[in-house]
């Protein structure tokens, strides 16, 4: 019947995750991590906000119990409506990615000697995880009442989205190790804030200064994120460079994979035979909302950020070493090969998406 179709089609959906590698972090590795405590309890918890000096979505929405209420979501309504379906298309995207937050809280919490062993725990690793996750919930919220309040979003269709892609999970290769973790976040903060930088630039382009503002200002708490998992690393890094080498090489040569790689609305593969997610990130390339440049650019910067050329290193760590250093004109013309490649042997050049009421919307 019409029940087991649609979950086989689910299965085909989305890539199920590869064989996985578990607790992987050494006994070495851990005390490393452990000797991090007063670091984390410190200059880590630092780069939190504190709540009342924290935006919150409600600062940049209209507000519900004002006379003029409907008079602000006209003007929202009127702003929005100029911004093009393929950038729609990014936007909702983004704002599904942001939405999925309970599966990166339980990705920090897979990582052994870091995760939060109560719910509540004290131990500064716990709170950085849960603080963190508080900050970035605030995204999710205010992307998703923006998005709704424009009107030209099928609101249902990207919450079966959501439900999908939270219940399918991720699978990011990290093996509970906190070093390929914390690796994995650094490269994922930092490729968010350039998403959404992105399309802060592009709503302003469009006549949307609010919704410039607001991804703008996601941007800027996806930068902060990212210094806090790059120190991590730099600390890593200090207390053991040939392991810490070794780490990065390894999440290099597995690719980060994207947080939203799992996600699923129901009707894009069987319509198309495509996975939502590549036709997605096909337009986010295309929009250069995030391409694989910015991919290429990230590693670039991880490079200088923890100065990996300079590290001193031997045996196993010094190969991989060179073969990190090597990597990111690697990438940018494999890149290169791979998108003139997709958009040769496409056998489509455009498709609907049923988040913008299956609008079309150019794939190359």
């Amino acid at each position: 019947g019409p029940q087991s179709r649609s979950r086989k089609v689910t299965a085909q959906a989305v890539a199920a995750p590869s064989e996985q590698v578990m607790h992987s972090t050494t006994q070495d590795q851990l005390e490393v991590v452990t000797s991090l405590n007063d670091f984390a309890a410190g200059e880590l918890m630092g780069l939190l906000k504190p709540v009342e000096k924290c935006w919150q979505p409600q600062d940049y929405l209209p507000d519900p119990e004002s006379p003029d209420f409907l008079d602000q979501v006209a003007d929202l309504r009127k702003r929005s409506a100029g911004i093009p379906d393929d950038h729609l298309v990014t936007l909702v995207g983004d704002m599904i990615t942001e939405e999925a937050l309970p599966t990166y809280m339980t990705m920090l919490n897979t990582l052994d000697g870091v995760r939060d062993e109560t719910g509540a725990s004290q131990s500064p690793w716990a709170q950085w995880t849960r603080k963190w996750t508080a900050e970035e919930n605030r995204h999710g919220d205010l992307m998703n009442k923006y998005l709704w309040m424009t009107g030209r979003v099928n609101m249902k269709a990207v919450e079966v989205t959501i439900q999908n892609l939270i219940g399918s999970g991720m699978d990011p290769k990290t093996e509970n190790n906190p070093y390929l973790g914390f690796i994995y976040t650094s490269f994922q903060e930092r490729a968010t804030k350039i998403s959404h930088g992105n399309t802060a630039r592009f709503a302003k382009d469009h006549g949307d200064e609010m919704l410039g503002k607001v991804c703008g200002l996601i941007a800027a708490d996806e930068g902060r994120h990212e210094i806090a998992y790059q120190r991590i690393v730099d600390e890593l890094f200090l207390k053991d460079p040939e392991g810490t080498m070794i780490a990065f090489a390894d999440m290099m040569r597995k690719q980060i994979v994207m947080p939203a790689h799992m996600m699923n609305d129901l009707e894009h593969f069987d319509k198309t035979g495509r996975p939502l997610f590549d036709d997605f990130s096909t337009v986010a390339e295309r929009c250069e909302v995030y391409t694989a440049k910015d991919y290429a650019s990230i590693i670039s910067h991880l490079i200088k950020r923890w100065d990996v050329e300079n590290i001193s290193v031997s045996g196993l760590a010094a190969k991989e070493q060179e073969y990190v250093c090597k990597l990111p004109p690697r990438i940018t013309k494999l890149a290169e090969r791979a998108q003139a490649r997709k958009a040769k042997s496409a056998k489509v050049s455009k498709t609907e998406f049923s988040w913008i009421f299956n609008r079309e919307v150019d794939l190359y």
